[in-house]
């Protein structure tokens, strides 16, 4: 009889977990539509509510399973379809869904480390950092090509639309603009769109990993972010772009798309390889808030970043800084 009450106990207390978890879930998603959802009332917080749209569906992606982002995203899903419509509920899915779904599922997993030391944080290797970005460029690539492809199958009708949105919003703000202005701003516009996705994408990752961990729901240890590195193929990758933006037409403004996302990328590991390189400065503080406000400050100065990233990528500083300040090994006895 004991067993059975025990059973029974069991059973029950999987089912309440279960029904929480299912009650997080819709909690999450119902949330993440009203935040999507926002966009129709026109107000000025609705753009900073569609940034962190995706913050609660990967909040629980990563506090109770990449599942119960699927599940709550999937109801959200449902609810955006009913009020909005198709598109809407496309463009959701797109930007909210899949991310927090598929990010959350690559944060947790991990396979046996075979050179595992007693530590039981070091038996497990957990999927890199690295390649998380690169998932991140690909999602946010998607979501903009998907965008610019809505505004028109060809490059002149996609850049006619862009410029037609660009007059539009410099009458209403009372501006002049000329023609050599305009055509710069549509030129810079998908590439901007694609930065502004990826650092946005981001920071809602490192935003939910952030609240995971305080609240004790993260299931693996934080990573070193200082020593994330993209793999080898992504600088194949980014020349490939980079030859095929100077094409022209359509190929050229997906190019440019994708070329922007991954020196994005290479951007965030040059701030990983600064980070590294100032360990050992007294003033490191000071150093890396002059760097972040001259690149808050000035656009162009995360290029630089960028190119200190994929340097980094080729010729190893971290890597060097880090065994030049190894101890040297203990003598043999």
């Amino acid at each position: 009889m004991v067993g059975v009450e025990e059973t029974s106990n069991r059973s029950k207390g999987a089912g309440q977990l279960m029904i929480a978890a299912m009650a997080i879930a819709l909690a999450a998603g119902l949330a993440s539509a009203l935040m999507f959802a926002s966009i129709t009332s026109g107000a000025a917080i609705s753009l900073l509510l569609i940034i962190l749209a995706p913050l609660p569906l990967m909040v629980v992606g990563l506090g109770w399973g990449a599942a119960t982002a699927a599940i709550g995203g999937g109801a959200a899903t449902v609810l955006i379809a009913a009020l909005f419509g198709l598109p809407y509920s496309i463009a959701f899915v797109l930007v909210n869904v899949l991310p927090a779904w598929w990010l959350a599922h690559l944060i947790l997993l991990a396979r046996p480390h075979h050179n595992a030391a007693g530590d039981p944080d070091d038996a497990l290797e957990w999927y890199p950092v690295g390649r998380i970005l690169i998932w991140i460029v690909i999602f946010a690539t998607i979501v903009t090509a998907a965008t610019l492809l809505t505004m028109g199958g060809d490059a002149a009708t996609i850049q006619k639309t862009l410029r037609t949105g660009w007059v539009e919003l410099v009458e209403a703000t009372g501006l002049v603009l000329n023609d050599s202005t305009l055509d710069a701003l549509v030129l810079i516009a998908p590439i901007g769109a694609e930065i502004t996705a990826v650092a946005m994408l981001t920071i809602n990752l490192w935003l939910a990993a952030k609240i995971a961990a305080t609240s004790g729901r993260l299931h693996r240890p934080w990573p070193d972010l200082k020593s994330t590195t993209l793999p080898m193929t992504a600088i194949a990758v980014l020349f490939a772009a980079i030859v095929c933006s100077f094409a022209g037409g359509l190929l050229a403004i997906m190019a440019q798309v994708l070329t922007s996302g991954l020196s994005m990328a290479y951007a965030m590991t040059g701030f990983a390889v600064l980070h590294t390189l100032t360990l050992a400065m007294k003033s490191r503080a000071l150093w890396l808030g002059c760097v972040y406000a001259v690149v808050a400050g000035f656009a162009w100065a995360l290029l630089a970043i960028a190119l200190l990233g994929l340097a980094d990528a080729v010729f190893g500083f971290r890597e060097r800084y880090l065994r030049s300040r190894s101890p040297p090994p203990l003598p043999k006895s």
